[in-house]
């Protein structure tokens, strides 16, 4: 794929610098690739959303089966988390409100059932992404210009649009009504679905028409092994599996021992959210609280303890991650007694009982992770009860009936988010919305102002230091607590070639892999 074309200053300055992307552990040989033969692997952070015989090779569902093996968007995020073009040629605003932007089509792009793709396509996929998806909401209609322009008009401007059409949730689907686009699964992507059973298994062969080349690989079998990972690993030793996807950072430097695999790494890969539900009238509501939970929490110790001490990173309570050259360390580092006195003004000068927070087995190391969250905090009296609940419903469960005007709001609970660019990722703080629970108020109102400056703020410089502003702000308010994250790890066999990771689990694309 090639870069983006800069071909105005207003495009230049749009740009955002690119991230390095860690390299594998054992350094990978340069081979002749052939063609043929089936890669089968296990996914161990696989789709937590609810999938049955009806929606299960609709992209939304199949999420963390890796998306872009299946569709294309009309950008892609690369490991280095910058955009590129991919189902597009041109992607650019068209003046400097960067609230209009146009997306021109590549020529020849097939779907699996041979149709050409056009903005007739754009346009059907994006008239449903926009009703359910997040990112997507922003833009309030698109028209087809012509057979392959699309243009897409914005509720406000935004600087970083290319990243949202890179989304897994900005696929490109055959032109169908709402109620059954995507739902065949049908895409452009190198590789077509032939079999799926869901939560369990997903059965992929090359799509010989690709528009960037045929895939080396004939086949690819995917098996949903979330919260498995001595089980997917066992089946990777007897042969079962020729890779396993998403292990953690100890099984990573274990297995780097063994001759016959290879680690492969993708630094600032994801973190956990703790969201806080500030009922009214509730310890969470009060901001003192939240920054006791901040001071009291052990970041350091949860690398150490959950990602072996090389591999994790310390949070700091928004969803940035480590490798952004937008994130801004939390300030000032543990302080259990500042913590402490924090709970005394809020008047819990004997400790406060926040009650259970549930988790899940979302990631292998999700368990050693919550045990030193919940010692650590207790070392500043604040009691939490750990609760595991199962992967099968989870999202429906932490995010429950909210409804604040009822007085119904979520449940403590975590969930783990994946890297994005700064727009996206800070604007998961806004009120409303689960991860921030619902925060509200003055510093809230600041925080969003900021980020409408950001949107429309073509300069990355300036955007990267009204960011900062932004990240001062959750430091003080705490609206949600990040207080670690881990780097994403694959194991395969040696025989596997060029199967490099990516900080973003449903990026990767794997044409460029074969066996020996």
């Amino acid at each position: 794929m090639s870069f983006i074309t800069r071909r105005t200053a207003l495009k230049g300055m749009l740009a955002t610098s690119a991230l390095p992307l860690a390299p594998s552990l054992v350094f990978g040989q340069s081979e002749t690739p052939k063609s043929g033969g089936k890669l089968a692997y296990a996914q161990l952070s696989a789709n937590r959303r609810s999938a049955d015989a009806t929606n299960s090779r609709h992209p939304y569902f199949v999420v963390d089966s890796n998306v872009r093996l299946q569709w294309n968007c009309l950008t892609w995020v690369n490991p280095q988390l910058g955009w590129e073009l991919e189902a597009a040629k041109r992607v650019e605003p068209t003046d400097k409100s960067l609230a209009v932007w146009e997306a021109e089509l590549k020529e020849g792009i097939l779907f699996h059932n041979g149709k050409e793709m056009t903005a007739e396509d754009v346009v059907a996929s994006f008239d449903y992404h926009r009703q359910n998806a997040p990112f997507a909401r922003q833009i309030k209609r698109i028209e087809a210009v012509s057979k392959y322009v699309a243009r897409f008009y914005l509720d406000s401007g935004n600087s970083e649009f290319p990243y949202v059409l890179a989304e897994y949730n900005s696929v490109i689907m055959p032109a169908a009504p709402l109620a059954t686009i995507g739902m065949d699964g049908i895409g452009s992507g190198p590789f077509r679905i032939v079999e799926s059973d869901p939560n369990r298994s997903l059965f992929m062969e090359k799509f010989e028409t690709y528009f960037a080349g045929p895939a080396y690989l004939d086949r690819i079998e995917i098996y949903n092994r979330e919260g498995q990972q001595e089980a997917a690993l066992n089946g990777l030793r007897s042969g079962q599996f020729d890779a396993v996807l998403s292990i953690d950072a100890r099984a990573a430097l274990d297995l780097s021992k063994d001759p016959d695999l290879q680690i492969e790494a993708a630094k600032g890969g994801y973190s956990f959210v703790l969201q806080l539900p500030k009922v009214p009238g509730t310890p969470m509501d009060d901001k003192r609280v939240r920054q006791a939970m901040a001071f009291a929490v052990d970041r350091d110790a949860i690398v150490r303890v959950a990602y072996g001490g090389k591999f994790g990173w310390k949070g700091n309570d928004s969803h940035l991650v480590v490798t952004d050259p937008s994130f801004v360390p939390r300030p000032g580092g543990r302080d259990v007694a500042r913590a402490k006195a924090l709970l005394a003004e809020a008047g819990f000068a004997s400790g406060v009982d926040l009650g259970t927070l549930y988790w899940s087995p979302q990631l292998p190391e999700a368990g050693r992770y919550f045990q030193v969250l919940q010692q650590s905090l207790a070392e500043a009296g604040i009691k939490v009860k750990l609760e595991e609940r199962p992967n099968d419903g989870y999202i429906q469960f932490r995010t429950g009936d909210a409804d604040l005007s009822k007085g119904n709001y979520h449940k403590f609970a975590m969930t783990a988010v994946g890297s994005r660019n700064p727009g996206i990722s800070l604007f998961r703080m806004r009120n409303a919305y689960v991860e921030s629970g619902y925060w509200r108020g003055p510093g809230h109102d600041r925080y969003m102002a900021l980020y409408g400056q950001a949107m429309v703020e073509p300069d990355a410089a300036t955007r990267k230091a009204i960011y900062a502003q932004m990240q001062d702000i959750l430091f003080d308010e705490v609206p949600a607590l990040l207080p670690a994250g881990g780097d994403n790890f694959l194991v395969h066999r040696k025989n596997v070639k060029a199967m490099p990771y990516h900080p973003q689990v449903w990026s990767i694309r794997f044409e460029k892999t074969w066996k020996a």
